[in-house]
């Protein structure tokens, strides 16, 4: 009876209403979105990524459809030859394949930072960094072979129309420079994991969030791959 008593004698929690209660939950330590934050924070800049890579590839395409100067066949450009025989993307789809596998072995880090194994986890997040390094490499070997073979600037294209150039460093630039923020980004996160640091408070959300970035820069270059090289 006495700790009902008690119970009821507590001081009830302010309640506020309308903007002032909106106020108090984004104010406030909790979770708005029932979320963590760092979740909802990498959501929202990935949403907005979306809209500059959508940006990106309308413009190209838009470009694409009202140029009158011919546009290079992306199979021919990109081509490698491999024992005197000319192989068309080959470069292009080892890249595609290599950034594909690379977010498997994200998934399943993730999946093993929810069990708390922080080795294991700390090792796939390794080799998704060294699959993530491997594809910026296959990216540099294509823009020198562009550059000083086929003679592409990004002022200039002597295989047609000058837009190609242009559209082509933009896009692929800075998906490549997303890939080597990642890369960075996953590997210090793989050395605190390895480290033992998110053991100690038992979260390992962190781990998710960087997913989350990896997966996204896997998913826009299939976009890329089906609308800039394979159309």
């Amino acid at each position: 009876m006495a700790q009902r008593e008690g119970s009821m004698n507590k001081a009830p929690l302010p309640a506020f209403s309308g903007w002032r209660g909106a106020v108090a939950d984004w104010a406030g330590e909790g979770q708005a979105f029932r979320v963590s934050w760092g979740k909802v924070m990498m959501w929202i800049f990935l949403v907005s990524d979306t809209f500059i890579f959508g940006t990106f590839l309308i413009s190209y395409m838009s470009a694409r459809l009202s140029t009158t100067a011919p546009w290079p066949n992306t199979s021919e450009v990109f081509a490698l030859n491999v024992g005197g025989a000319s192989v068309p993307l080959l470069l292009i789809a080892i890249m595609t394949f290599v950034l594909i596998t690379s977010s498997g072995t994200m998934a399943v880090a993730v999946n093993y930072a929810y069990r708390k194994n922080r080795v294991i986890t700390a090792v796939l997040m390794g080799i998704t960094a060294l699959f993530g390094l491997s594809f910026v490499g296959l990216q540099a070997t294509e823009w020198t072979k562009l550059i000083l073979n086929e003679g592409v600037r990004p002022w200039g294209n002597p295989l047609g129309a000058s837009q190609f150039g242009t559209s082509f460093f933009m896009i692929t630039g800075f998906h490549g420079m997303h890939v080597t923020i990642g890369v960075l980004y996953l590997s210090i996160v793989a050395w605190r994991v390895f480290q033992g640091r998110y053991e100690r408070s038992g979260n390992y959300q962190i781990v998710e969030i960087a997913g989350l970035y990896w997966h996204f820069v896997d998913l826009v270059w299939i976009f890329i791959f089906a609308f800039f090289y394979l159309w």
